[in-house]
Parts: C-alpha cells; structure tokens; sequence
C-alpha cells in the first residue's frame, strides 16, 4: 500500500475502525450489475436494466457549473453554467461508438455589433420558437442583464440567437432562493414560473391566491438568530401563469421556502418539490424537504424564522409526502421516456445534498395524490442540479452548482418497453372528489358567477381536505358582503369554522366579536380532532387580525377554551397553548409549564421517507451534522411550548420561574441545527423581559446566560479558537510552510487540533475521540506532505481498508455506511460514526450490490479556518504527536 493512501486511511472519520468482512466490498452476485471501471459511472446506483452514459465534463473544458437545461426543436441540449454562458450541446444518439457532444457557446446579439453573454441562468425552457431564460444575477460587465425573466430568439433564421427581450424584471434578493424554473403548461398555449421565498411577488393581473396575505400567527415571533430571510415576509416562494409575451400574469399558489422546479402529470395537475431550512433541524417549526400538490389558489405556509405553518392549520394544505432533509432541484414526470410505464408515470424529485433522484408514484386519492417513492439513482457525490426527458426517450441530467465539479449524463433503458401507456391517466378516470375540485377552482377567478357561491358554500364541510379548502378559495372570491351574513347565521360546526377562516381574512379591523361569538356557539366537545384544530385556527386568526376582543368576549373565550387544556394531544396543545396565554387566561402558565416538563412527541408527526441515518454517509458535509444532532435531539413539544411561555407577560411566580429557566439551561445540551442555540436564546430572553428587575440577574444566570456567545446564538467554547483570516487551502499553498516547523507552539497546535475537530475522532496522547485512530505516532511514518494531502483532499484515494460500502438493495434503495460485521444472511452496518454501535441490519437476501463508496467520510476544508501560523502549530503537533520533546518545539539557534 503506498504511503499517500495509509496516511488518508488514518484520517478517515468514521471509515476508521477495519472491516471485519471476509468477503470482497464489490462481491457480486446473480442479481448485480457489472461495473465499468469508470468512476463516474460506477458510484451510480441504477434501477435493473437502466445504463447510464458520462456526456460531459463542464469543468474539465472551463465551461463552468451547470444547473439547467432545455432541449431545442433541433434535438439540441442547451444549458447554463450557474456563474456564466450559456451552452448549446450535439449529443450522438445512444449506441453511437463515442458519446462526446459538439459543444457550443452561445453569444447572444448581432455580429455587426458588440456581443454579450444570456447567463447566470437558473431556468432554461424552449418554447414557442425561444429560449426563455430565468437570470438570477445582478448583472456586470460581460453580463449585462440582472435578475428577470428574458426571451431570446432567433428572428433571422441564422441558428444564432441576436434578439433578447427582457418579459419581466424581479425584485427581491437574487440568489439561490431568487426566480427559477420554467415550464410550458399542458395545453401548449402559456407558461409557468416558480421562485423562492427571496423574491418579490410582482404585481399580477389575477391571482388564484386572494393577494390578502399576512403572517397571520400569534406564536411569540423569533426570526431566524444567523439572519437568514429574516425581512422575507409573506407569502414566500410562489408560482404563477403567464403568457408567451409576459403581458398577463396570474399568481396560482404561494407559502413555499424555496421550489426549484414545477412539473405537470398527464391530467395536468402541478406537483412541485420545496426545500426545508435545515438550520431549523430539530426544532418544531422545522418542515423537511417535501413534494407539494400545487392546486389552485394553495398556500403552504411558509413564513419567517420561527412563524411557518403547522401542516394541520387548515389555511394552508399539506404536502402529499415528506421526503426528509436535503436541497430539492428539479422535478419532472416521466412522460415521453423510453421507460417501463412504472416509470414513465414517476414523478422524479432531485436532491442536490446528498446525491438522490426520487421516483415517486403518485396515485389519484380523493381530491389530490398518494405518493409512494423509491431511489432511483443516487451516487455520491452526486450534487444534482436539473433533468429533463429528451427526445430519444432518455433521461438527460446535469451535476453541480455553487461551482462544484459538474457533469452531463444520459440514462436509458436496455430493454423491450410497450409505450402504449393502456392505462394512461384520464380526467375521466379521476376521484369524484378530484373533479369537484376542479370545479370548484374553476370559480378561483375575479368575477366568477355568483352561482358558484352555492355550489362552494355546500362543500365548505366536505371531508376532503383539498376539496375543502378549494371551496373556501371559491368563496372568498366572491363579494364579501354577498356571504358575510350567511357566515354569522350558519348552523353546521364545518362551514361555520371554514366561513369565518375566510371571514377573518377579509374583514375589517373592529369586527372580532360577532365572529367570536358565532365560533363560541359551537359544542368543541363534539368536534373531532381536525374539527377542533381548524376551530382553533379561525380564533387563532381573527385575534391575529383583527387585535385584541373587548373585555367580556376575551373572558368568554377563555373560558370557553380553558376546560378543554390540556387535551393530551400535541396539536391541540400546542394551539390551545398559543391561544390561552396569549390571552393571559389565569392559569395558561401553569398549566403550560406543566406540559413543558411533561410532554412526549409524536414519532410520527411529520414523518419522513428518507430516515436521517440513512443519509449521513451520503455527503460528510451535511451527514455529520445530522448525525451529531441524532445522538441528542432535542424535544420539539417542550420546545414549542417554552416558545410559548417566553412570551407570556402574566401568570408567573417565583415557582414557576425556577422551573421554567431551569429547563432553558438544560434545553442547551441538545443538538439542533444551526440555530438551535439562537432560538433557544431568544426564548430566554423573552422570558426574561417580562420578570422583575431585581430578579433579572438570577433568572438570567439560572438560564444559562454564562454558557452562550455574546450574541447568544452559540454555546462558550472555552478552546483557544482561531485568529484566521482562513483560506481554502491548497496542498501546493500549504506545503512550503511546512518547510521550518522548528520552534512552533505545542499550546496552540493541541488547540487548532480541537478547534478543527480533529480531537471529536482521532486521539493524541490518550487525549480526543475513539472513532477514528490514535495520531500519536503519525510523524514517524508519514511525510509533512502525506499528512497535507490526506486532510485537504481526503477523496482522492481511499482503501479498502478504510472505505464506506454502498449496499444496492433488490427495492431500489440503497444503504450507505460502513460494513462491521457479516454472516451468512446479512451485513451488519454501522450509518452513524457518533453512535458507532448502532448498526443496521441489511439481508443478503435483498442486496444486488455491495461497492466502495468514492467519498470519505471525513470532510474537506476542516483546516480552511486556519491562517498561516496556525497551520504551521497544528502540522508541528500531528507530526510531533504531542510531545513537547520533539525537534520542531526546540527553541531555534
């Protein structure tokens, strides 16, 4: 084994413990496919039968990074780098003896004049005799265009394009949550757009979505701690219909954080997948990753920090499967592939972060969808950017973004496939509940007929949830004072909730009591659960709205609400918490305090497809966060409800003080994502605002102020940290440092060691962490150099020794981890390297395929904080191993 490859043995995180398999990690069976020896290709994991082809290197001829891709009417694939041009590709068809395509980088404008890049593109679509382009930029001198939709044609038929047409500008923060895709609707005759949550809604000539918005929450506001979107107010991201020319515009649904992509099935119904904030990992507002149905006039609820929607609020719908963490790109059906016809109905979802194309079957049920998904490629790494069906029949998909190594690859299927789709999706052939929702959106338009209230007015209790909430929609769009009595006098316990949701979203300020008092006429104890929540929800809005009731409704409604809390149920609770103290009702602290200390989640409330164990050997970047937040996650209920309470102002004595900052000191052993801490300080404070002065300084020590960073978002860390400024180091930059290690800093060397968490796996000097191997004697076998290599590029070269296994399963799905032990029937595999011994267990019986994984486990870039002396200190410690006798701590002469 040579020396560079034992060195990266050493430093590989969780790779470290030796195999103890007999077996070879590429050991084949009946039912595995056959490697090529490409790299590229072989860390694809492929349904049976699909062949995946290597197009393009973007990076390789200093074309960039790609992210998007559209094919022409001449079957010619254009593309955009995410920093740069765009790009026009001939791809031989498959089975031709060379893949390798003409490449071509497109200058738009005419010869005679000067020429200018169409660039920073995040959505390409030809149509309509154009390429529309979706520019996410500020623009500069070689690009000249900033953030907007443009239209770039070809008018003098010489296969150049010299005409840019700018459709619309968009304001906002351009960037990765700014404008994206595009799509031509089923009919052929407009388009669709979809963007993230950092851009502006411009003003549209319709909306689907009444434009009567707002944040619409009484749960105590805390945006985000680190600053992330916190002046994105609502809606969010949204999605809206225009015309080829861009001269009419219609909004058709809102409340998303951050959808890359929009795609059509072959009823024409729009599916879409959103991204979570994964800085909110382990706290109750987080929403993973998801697949939306996006109907008509739909809000998902996206709203700053703290304020997103819970699924169950009945003003907003939910998704139709989570999918689990990860950074969604391009969705797109089937449909025109030369694929078997499970397949070919799929809707295919991509995750950047950790490497997957999810094929999902959405199946009609009721008014929406069922979804069940599968893998079905994925690789690591594997950073997915955007696909798209191409003319042959095969699946076209781009890797890369953020400037990350990119690629172009084609998959197709190697085998016999009957396309005559007999049992293709029908409008007729849809759930009553499903045309009666379309019906019903058919009236989501300004100066829809007044019939059609009747025709809502009768499904405002429909048991469907979507036909439900496209009723309301429907009824909001007609004139307010058409319905406004109607809503007072209704007698049904459904429609008289669904009717003052909307009621309360389109009234005047002044108006709570009658709306109050109509809901308090309902008997809560014969609702059943979702009947109380959307009841809870309406008086959660009117108060959001229309401010505090005058004194003798505000004391009905609290007693009207109070015998009914706690409910032992967690969504209830919640509301029901959020309501009362809000309301300052004598005992809401207590009895809200009560719960904090007492009250379990709910294993399945939102739950996921992809486990997140399951994705921490997928990408190291991300992985070990999650799987250091998985050794201790923190209780999301007691979360909520010490959210709740940091913002009740009454209620509170000494007792109850004690309890509830003792329990803020302890909810910082938990691990949370990034702003975990932050939130949870927030909280703190909050609190702390509303207690006496001359208690303020017990409180704030009782809450654990001594353990927090100055501005509260971290936890102290007592460690010698850095000085910087970093660099993204290079082993040609690093190594003539390496030249006079003589006389450095033991002291600081043992402090970057920890501050760039080496010590959380490896030790030195019995000192450190136990899941990678002991470093004490690294300098007598490894050169200043081997050690370089291995830590700034712990990838290049992994042993099999030390190397992750992927395991392809017969279901498609594939496990990622390392493999400690096996026996005849099964691998037991270890996914988590901050919870080692706990292992997995993966028959035999259901694997196709046991390969290396081509990624380390450790990360790159851990050094990158270190400026140059810092470096020098920590190569002197890993070489010297801590001994402070060792020649590079000797004073020079």
């Amino acid at each position: 084994m040579c020396l560079k490859q034992s060195i990266r043995n050493l430093f590989l995180y969780s790779a470290a413990i030796l195999l103890t398999v007999s077996c070879s990690t590429e050991e084949q069976s009946e039912y595995k496919r056959v490697l090529t020896g490409n790299p590229k290709l072989d860390k694809l994991k492929l349904p049976d039968r699909f062949v995946a082809e290597h197009i393009y290197s973007p990076g390789e001829h200093e074309d960039g990074s790609w992210v998007a891709m559209t094919f022409d009417d001449k079957n010619r694939l254009i593309t955009a780098d995410q920093y740069g041009f765009l790009y026009r590709l001939e791809i031989p068809e498959i089975g031709s003896d060379s893949v390798a395509p003409k490449v071509e980088k497109l200058i738009i404008g005419n010869v005679a004049e000067p020429q200018v890049g169409m660039g920073y593109a995040q959505g390409l679509l030809y149509a309509f005799n154009s390429i529309y382009v979706m520019v996410n930029h500020h623009g500069n001198e070689a690009f000249a265009e900033s953030t907007g939709l443009y239209r770039i044609q070809d008018l003098d038929g010489d296969d150049q394009y010299e005409t840019v047409t700018k459709i619309k500008g968009f304001t906002g923060q351009p960037g990765e949550h700014g404008p994206h895709s595009i799509v031509l609707s089923p009919d052929g005759q407009s388009l669709y757009i979809v963007a993230g949550n950092h851009t502006d809604v411009p003003e549209m000539d319709a909306y689907r979505l009444p434009k009567v918005w707002q944040e619409d929450n009484l749960f105590p506001l805390i945006k985000d701690p680190r600053g992330h979107a916190n002046d994105r107010m609502a809606p969010g991201g949204w999605v809206a219909n225009i015309d080829p020319e861009g001269k009419h515009w219609e909004l058709i649904s809102a409340g998303y954080r951050n959808p890359f992509d929009i795609a059509f099935n072959e009823v024409g119904d729009l599916f879409t997948y959103d991204s979570d904030m994964e800085w909110d990992f382990g706290m109750p507002w987080y929403r993973p990753t998801r697949i939306c149905h996006v109907t008509s006039g739909s809000e998902y609820g996206w709203r700053t920090g703290n304020q997103k929607w819970s699924p169950d609020y009945p003003d907003n719908l939910p998704a139709i499967l989570n999918i689990g963490q990860g950074s969604p790109t391009n969705v797109m059906f089937g449909t025109g592939a030369e694929f078997p016809e499970k397949y070919r109905k799929s809707l295919f979802a991509f995750d950047w972060s950790f490497g997957i194309v999810y094929s999902m079957t959405l199946t009609p049920k009721g008014g929406t969808y069922e979804a069940k998904a599968e893998e079905f490629i994925s690789g690591s790494p594997l950073p997915l950017t955007d696909g798209v069906i191409g003319p042959d029949g095969a699946m076209y998909f781009m890797t890369g973004g953020r400037r990350l190594e990119s690629d172009v690859y084609r998959v197709y299927y190697d085998g016999d496939v009957d396309t005559s789709d007999k049992s293709a999706l029908q409008l007729a052939g849809l759930p009553a509940e499903a045309k009666l929702r379309r019906e019903l959106e058919a009236l989501h338009v300004a100066g829809a007929p007044a019939a059609g209230l009747e025709l809502a007015w009768e499904n405002l209790n429909h048991k469907d949830r979507f036909v439900q909430y496209a009723a309301r929609i429907a009824v909001e769009h007609q004139p307010v004072n058409s319905w406004k009595a109607k809503a007072l006098e209704e007698t049904d316990a459904v429609k008289k909730t669904q009717a003052m949701i909307a009621l309360a979203r389109h009234t005047d300020k002044g108006e709570s009591a009658p709306m109050i008092q109509a809901l308090m006429g309902i008997d809560y104890g014969t609702l059943d659960e979702k009947g109380k929540q959307d009841l809870l929800r309406a008086f959660e809005l009117i108060l959001a709205r229309q401010g505090e009731p005058s004194g003798s409704v505000r004391s009905e409604l609290v007693a009207y609400l109070d015998p009914n809390f706690p409910s032992n149920n967690n969504s209830l609770d919640r509301a029901m918490a959020v309501l009362l103290v809000h309301l300052d009702a004598p005992d809401a602290v207590e009895k809200t305090l009560a719960l904090l200390e007492t009250s379990k989640d709910d294993p399945n409330y939102q739950k996921t497809f992809s486990a997140s164990s399951d994705l921490i050997m997928r990408n190291p970047q991300y992985g070990l966060d999650i799987a250091n937040m998985l050794a201790n996650v923190p209780p999301a209920q007691q979360t909520y409800l010490a959210t709740v309470l940091g913002g009740a102002k009454s209620g509170w004595t000494p007792e109850l003080h004690e309890k509830y900052f003792s329990w803020i000191q302890d909810a910082f052993k938990y691990k949370g994502g990034r702003s975990y801490v932050g939130f949870i300080d927030r909280a703190r404070k909050m609190a702390l605002s509303n207690v006496a002065k001359a208690d303020f300084d017990k409180y704030n020590e009782l809450s654990g102020a001594a353990m927090l960073t100055g501005n509260g978002n971290d936890l102290v860390n007592s460690d010698v940290q850095p000085e910087g400024p970093g660099r993204r180091w290079t082993v040609e930059e690093a190594e003539p440092l390496m030249a006079d290690l003589v006389g450095r800093d033991l002291a600081r060397g043992k402090a970057m060691f920890a501050a760039s968490q080496c010590q959380s796996c490896h030790t030195i000097q019995s000192e450190g962490g136990i899941i990678g191997p002991d470093l004490t004697q690294l300098g007598t076998r490894f050169s200043p150099k081997d050690i370089l290599e291995a830590t700034i590029n712990p990838s290049d070269e992994i042993s099999e020794q030390y190397v992750a296994s992927v395991i392809e399963l017969k279901d498609g799905s594939s496990v990622m981890g390392r493999i400690i032990n096996e026996d005849d029937n099964s691998y037991s595999v270890s996914q988590n390297p901050f919870s080692p011994d706990v292992l997995r267990q993966v028959e035999k019986s259901n694997v196709v395929l046991v390969k290396d994984s081509k990624v380390s486990v450790m990360m790159p870039g851990l050094i990158n904080r270190l400026n140059e002396e810092e470096l020098r200190d920590l190569m002197a410690y890993l070489i010297s191993g801590g001994n402070p006798n060792h020649q590079v701590y000797q004073t020079k002469n």
